[in-house]
């Protein structure tokens, strides 16, 4: 029973457990930029095949980080280190803007006076049949009925009817003024 218990409970020496954490920050790290690198509309719009993408990302990684160790420590290191780099993470980009749009990213006008801005589009990897999905799924048939559709940095398209009213705020597009 002793012996069973010790087996549960193993764990790396401390040489391993600095590795494990070390790889694990490096793991988190290129994984940020890389999923960033995909842009907004990759991370918001998720598919089957992203899904697919997450998980096997996942699995490949775990060797990586755990040097080869399947202890319960080693799985527990490689746990609190991503959960408080994340933390971190989130501390920073509250605190700095210019990280902040670094990583998250801006708002992106997609549609101005019901014309599409293809050089905006193309710089996200949006198709015109998105767009279009798009206004449609906000009850808007043409490109014409739109004032305008955004990127939002959560990977949505919001979009603006003609008939609403707009105001000039301190980013580079139109808002919808509520009344």
């Amino acid at each position: 029973m002793n012996e069973w218990i010790q087996h549960v409970f193993d764990h790396p020496d401390l040489k391993g457990s600095l590795i494990i954490a070390a790889k694990t920050l490096v793991i988190y790290a290129f994984l940020i930029g890389g999923l960033r690198l995909l842009g907004k509309r990759e991370l918001g719009q998720m598919t089957i095949y992203d899904l697919v993408l997450i998980i096997v990302l996942g699995n490949a990684v775990q060797n990586a980080m755990m040097n080869n160790d399947n202890s319960l420590g080693g799985g527990l290191i490689a746990s609190t280190v991503l959960l408080i780099a994340n933390r971190v993470l989130n501390v920073i980009l509250r605190r700095s803007k210019r990280v902040e749009r670094a990583l998250v990213g801006e708002p992106l006008l997609l549609l101005n006076d019901g014309e599409p801005i293809p050089s905006h589009m193309a710089k996200e990897g949006i198709t015109l049949e998105q767009l279009k999905t798009a206004l449609r799924e906000h009850g808007m048939a043409s490109f014409k009925e739109a004032r305008m559709a955004v990127l939002e940095i959560d990977g949505s398209i919001s979009v603006v009817p003609l008939d609403s009213t707009v105001l000039r705020t301190r980013h580079r597009f139109k808002a919808l003024r509520i009344q």
